[in-house]
């Protein structure tokens, strides 16, 4: 068992969509399943048990990433602070589920989903195959984004708008300028904005620096339209029928 505590595993990589990988992909959308269609008018009580149960997941999940880093003497200010958009969304998540601000939902809706359909679908687990600590890891911290929006969208019956899509376009514009700044101050390459990730991954087909940049944008921002379609889609529904009644 302590081999899949390794910093320096030595067993077998992550096998994309192998048995592990398709395991962990029926929970997340089992989970997603039952919050969209199985769970019919919950309690006050049962949402609070709910978040507090997502939240000490996700801390869970979040402090032993960091944990087991230090054990290793692997934490650096240039890797591991949250500024990827996957880990500001994790913890975002977190204060969403603490607070049910709507302003954090309705960015984190679009950035969140999006990048971590992506991750759970393509894990960046590297040489770290199933079960190791870090394969799970990475596969539970990108779930439990999808699954707290899929929660909050449900079961608290938030919704995100058009303004809401243009928002999350304007902040991640803003927010590029600023982690670009601080990869230029620490040397660091969070959100990947001076390089591509050494790894094989989606950038490495949207052209050369800073090009897939510009890319990247146009693919956010057609993933995030596709994500508001269903919304959109059953609000003129509602709407349709509002008016038939």
């Amino acid at each position: 068992m302590r081999q899949y505590l390794e910093y320096n595993y030595e067993g077998p990589g992550f096998e994309l969509f192998g048995p592990g990988h398709l395991a962990a992909l029926a929970i997340v959308a089992g989970a997603c399943t039952f919050l969209i269609w199985g769970w019919k008018n919950p309690s006050d009580t049962a949402k609070r048990n709910a978040r507090l149960f997502l939240l000490g997941v996700f801390f869970l999940v979040e402090s032993s990433w960091h944990g087991w880093n230090l054990w290793n003497d692997a934490w650096t200010i240039q890797r591991h602070l949250p500024l990827h958009s996957c880990s500001i969304s994790a913890w975002c998540s977190i204060y969403i589920l603490m607070t049910r601000s709507y302003r954090v939902y309705e960015i984190i809706f679009f950035i969140g989903t999006a990048g971590a359909i992506q991750t759970v679908l393509t894990p960046d687990a590297g040489a770290y195959g199933l079960p190791h600590f870090r394969a799970i890891q990475t596969l539970a911290a990108h779930g439990l984004i999808i699954i707290t929006m899929v929660y909050m969208t449900a079961i608290e019956g938030y919704r995100p708008t058009w303004k809401s899509l243009g928002k999350t376009m304007l902040l991640v514009n803003i927010y590029l300028v600023v982690v670009t700044s601080i990869n230029v101050m620490l040397g660091s390459n969070y959100m990947y904005t001076l390089r591509k990730p050494a790894t094989a991954s989606l950038l490495d087909h949207m052209g050369p620096w800073p090009w897939y940049i510009l890319t990247g944008e146009l693919v956010a921002l057609a993933m995030f339209a596709l994500l508001y379609l269903p919304i959109a889609l059953l609000g003129r529904k509602a709407h349709a029928l509002g008016a038939e009644a």
